[in-house]
């Protein structure tokens, strides 16, 4: 029986159209779990957008379990070997869209949390942050969920995020921490023309050619222990009418920085605009702060994972601040101790997502070993 609840209740939730930012009844079927244990659940609904807090205890420390239920499109459903919301087990793996990102998880986390809260003596707290609004904007989900909590002094301690974390093996991989994401909409100002009459125009793309030359060379930073250096990169760049012999009049640039902790949003605004200053490019220049690098170095949440790690598997985990944001930048912000541990991470966003049967238990087998490590008597 208890082999297969976790996989059961991954099923449940896989079988539940969640596609972003809906739901789709996945946090009532988690609240019915956690409800009979004495877990005190908090809806906090905003904008069409789901989340739930719940917390068993009053008492520090407080460990808290992060994720979301809300899942991608699917693409078309041709595409898939079966329907990609009807779960499906073939050769030893559970296909479905979110078994890896993320309802295995979620479905360990809360197994997990069962066998522990029925088994043990415990001190402190465990806590749930689940919503439905990660995939997409993510601007009514983990976000506001803090801003509620900061708001009346209630902190994690720790902090475990369920993203599918793991390459070859399970537990292989955490994430100690993630990249921040500062993206810039720049426009320059130009004069259109005929191509035939260049001094009567100015041409945008040629006055702002050297400036995103010298960006594209700049060295940001050299990284530091955890992080690689700091990296610039053109996403998209448009100009002009589409006609061969006129001058654009104008040209828009996006461009997004993924910057490490060796780096600050404000210092690496201000270079771009010395640079484009510098270039004497007229311009204007709109910045996006996505997220915040946040990091985890080694301490007792780690320690914790990596040995619960190490005792159900095996294995010796890496740690990792590769790939792109995670709602852990969020919760960095009253949690001082923030990690990211799920599964494989090989299908996530593809057609035909799955992960291995077996690692489902094992994972939340692995969660429960990290709350004996920080909450048990």
């Amino acid at each position: 029986m208890q082999q297969r609840s976790t996989l059961e209740l991954a099923r449940q939730l896989i079988a539940r159209r969640s596609v972003t930012p809906e739901d789709a009844g996945c946090l009532d079927l988690i609240a019915e779990r956690l409800s009979p244990l004495g877990f005190r659940l908090e809806r906090m609904d905003r904008n069409g957008v789901c989340n739930l807090w719940a917390r068993l205890g009053t008492d520090g420390p407080l460990l808290c379990f992060a994720g979301h239920t809300d899942v991608v499109p699917p693409g078309p459903r041709e595409a898939w070997h079966s329907d990609p919301f009807v779960p499906q087990e073939r050769d030893g793996m559970l296909y479905g869209r979110g078994a890896a990102d993320m309802k295995s998880s979620i479905a360990a986390f809360v197994t997990a949390v069962e066998r522990f809260a029925a088994s043990r003596r415990r001190r402190g707290s465990v806590a749930l942050l689940l919503t439905s609004d990660e995939e997409g904007k993510a601007v009514d989900g983990t976000v506001r969920v803090v801003e509620a909590l900061a708001a009346r002094g209630e902190k994690p301690d720790f902090c475990i995020v369920g993203e599918p974390t793991s390459v070859a093996r399970l537990g292989d991989t955490i994430k100690n921490g993630r990249r921040g994401s500062l993206s810039g909409r720049l426009v320059v100002k130009g004069v259109q023309g005929h191509v035939a009459y260049p001094h009567l125009a100015k041409n945008p793309v040629h006055t702002v050619a050297p400036a995103l030359a010298e960006l594209a060379a700049t060295v940001w930073d050299r990284g530091n222990e955890y992080f690689p250096p700091t990296t610039w990169q053109i996403s998209n760049m448009h100009a002009g009418t589409g006609a061969d012999n006129v001058i654009p009049g104008s040209a828009e640039i996006l461009f997004n920085f993924r910057f490490s902790t060796a780096s600050t949003p404000d210092g690496l605004k201000r270079r771009v605009h010395e640079i484009l200053d510098r270039n004497k490019v007229e311009y204007e220049l709109e910045w996006t702060l996505s997220g915040k690098p946040y990091l985890t170095p080694r301490g007792r949440l780690v320690e914790a994972v990596s040995a619960a790690i190490r005792a159900e598997t095996g294995v010796e985990t890496e740690l990792s601040t590769s790939g792109g944001t995670s709602d852990g930048r969020f919760i960095a912000d009253i949690c001082p101790e923030v990690i990211e541990l799920g599964p494989s991470n090989a299908t996530i966003h593809k057609l035909n997502e799955c992960v291995p049967v077996a690692d489902v238990e094992a994972l939340s087998r692995i969660y429960e070993r990290v709350l004996d490590a920080l909450l048990a008597d």
